[in-house]
């Protein structure tokens, strides 16, 4: 059982008032990007903006308080969208939460367990095809609202979405397109804007500290409003963005869908462990430290087990402002404090600003998220790889397109399994070992690699006990890195075959582990322990006794 120590408890030891200053000012930076990406995020999953705002300030300040990194930021994720949504598509918003509960259980339970590293045993190629394909299902699910179009609830399911998308394109408004093209040339051209502006004036450079997500929001949101353009905003949309601190209630879902919960459950859980995870691995070579994979899954448990009370939907580490808060200086959870502390003071002060802030500019800013999670170029290089490689990763990215997470991380994982027992299996050979020629009656061979499961085959047809006609065989072992239960079957099967032919099986060279199987399994009493020898020459030396003995 992994003990429950987190990355804050060893952070405050010599804290300093220089690196209190520095996380302060990294927590006031990273607070001020999560407000836009907050609203965005949870909109894009089927809530409120209220909802991502909560999620960021209440996960948030949990995952720092309770996590194992020392620079993680938690809150609501871009990957977390398709899943989110298609939870609300298909049980409503109430069992969405419900869900975020349950994964938030089971994260805790994992991380107690010590199964944090097992999550680094998920191959890379189907972390990149899931990675890939979640950015293209929440680039689409951003059309509707990208362009203005005036048709119901889009389905989570692809086919039916893109049915429901085209026969909604001759609504789409032309006011609602300008309003996001505009907000994506801001997002993407900040850093040019701010560079020209500063030609203007030196002090306009200061600009540039800004967000590009919440420069869009504080140029689009004015703009907007001013111009009186008719477009869609959160306060049309949702009333906008309460002051009050939400009254907690509990995410209990109904009997009738709890068991349709599980699956779902499973998959925020699986996710959220992944991502939080990555996160924290590329944050640990920028700060030269170690997070804890498990504590780090009891953290991100907690938050999710907390935020549904008041209803956030599900959070996990958020890489991009993770990485922001390591640019800041933030070096230790207390800046993920101060976060989720600058999120509540402007829930606090500017609420009901946020009731003009336009649909279309949030949705712009999803997609540029979208776009930029996506690792495009990795495609480019799949020649550069195996075709093993490439079709786990191809295979994961269509089916998270076109179905769900948890199918395209199920079938990645088991092609994955597949093509390595393939390359296992390919690593067995069985190789006759020449034997001194006055030893006639006496054949040797070497076996290599692994003899598990998924080599037994390939050593049935490399090996026939049936073909075998002199008196003594000796299998010499000590190249085999490793044997299972399987491969103890097929030897105990070579032996008995062997022994109704009048021959006698010794083994040799057995390293730690095929050595302890053996003895365990009955299969050293079964070939007879002074059958079992340290070396090839002993192992003919033994030959030569069952030789004169008979």
């Amino acid at each position: 059982m992994q003990g429950f120590r987190p990355k804050l408890w060893d952070t405050l030891s010599g804290y300093s008032r220089r690196q209190f200053g520095s996380d302060v000012s990294a927590g006031l930076t990273v607070g001020v990007l999560a407000l836009p990406l907050a609203m965005a995020f949870a909109i894009a999953s089927g809530a409120s903006p209220s909802a991502g705002i909560w999620t960021g300030i209440i996960a948030g300040l949990l995952i720092s308080l309770f996590g194992g990194s020392r620079v993680q930021i938690g809150g609501p994720t871009g990957a977390f969208i398709p899943i989110l949504y298609a939870i609300v598509a298909s049980h409503g918003l109430s069992n969405m939460l419900a869900a975020t509960f349950m994964a938030g259980i089971l994260l805790v339970a994992m991380g107690f367990a010590g199964l944090g590293t097992l999550i680094r045993f998920i191959p890379v190629s189907v972390v990149i095809g899931f990675t890939n394909g979640i950015a293209v299902v929440i680039f689409m699910s951003q059309l509707k609202d990208f362009f203005g179009l005036h048709i119901g609830e889009v389905p989570a399911e692809f086919f039916a979405r893109i049915r429901v998308l085209a026969a909604g394109a001759e609504t789409a408004d032309l006011t609602t397109i300008v309003v996001a093209i505009v907000s994506v040339l801001v997002i993407v051209g900040w850093g040019f804007i701010v560079e020209r502006l500063g030609r203007l004036h030196g002090r306009l450079r200061v600009l540039g500290a800004l967000p590009p997500q919440l420069a869009v929001l504080l140029i689009m949101t004015p703009l907007c409003a001013v111009l009186s353009l008719p477009i869609e905003t959160i306060g049309s949309r949702f009333g906008g963005i309460p002051q009050a601190v939400p009254m907690p209630a509990f995410p209990l879902p109904s009997l009738s869908s709890l068991g349709q919960l599980v699956t779902p459950a499973i998959t925020i859980a699986l996710l959220g462990a992944i991502e939080s995870l990555l996160s924290a691995r590329v944050a640990d070579a920028y700060v030269d430290d170690r997070h804890d994979p498990n504590q780090e899954l009891i953290g991100q448990g907690i938050a999710n087990i907390v935020s549904p009370f008041f209803g956030g939907v599900a959070a996990t580490g958020a890489i991009a402002r993770t990485s922001a808060n390591i640019r800041a200086g933030g070096r230790t959870p207390i800046a993920g404090v101060v976060h989720s502390l600058t999120l509540l003071l402007i829930v606090l002060v500017a609420a009901p600003l946020a009731a003009y802030v336009p649909i279309a500019t949030l949705a712009a800013i999803v997609m540029v998220v979208a776009v930029k999670m996506g690792e495009w170029h990795e495609f480019r290089r799949l020649r550069q790889f195996s075709w093993n490689y490439r079709i786990i990763l191809l295979a994961t990215f269509v089916l998270t397109v076109l179905f769900d997470l948890t199918v395209a991380v199920e079938i990645g994982m088991v092609l994955a399994s597949l093509f390595f027992i393939y390359r296992m299996q390919s690593l067995t050979m069985v190789e006759p070992v020449d034997v001194p020629a006055a030893r006639s009656e006496v054949r040797a061979w070497a076996i290599r690699g692994s003899m598990f499961f998924g080599a037994v085959a390939k050593l049935e047809r490399l090996f026939d006990p049936q073909q075998v006609s002199t008196r003594v065989v000796i299998f010499d072992l000590h190249r085999l890195l490793n044997i299972d239960t399987t491969g103890i079957d097929w030897l105990a099967g070579v032996q008995r075959t062997l022994a109704k032919r009048g021959t006698t099986l010794v083994l040799c060279g057995l390293e730690m582990q095929p050595r302890s199987i053996a003895m365990r399994s009955g299969l050293c009493a079964q070939v007879e322990m002074i059958n079992v020898c340290d070396d090839l020459p002993a192992a003919l030396r033994r030959a030569d006794d069952i030789l004169d003995r008979n």
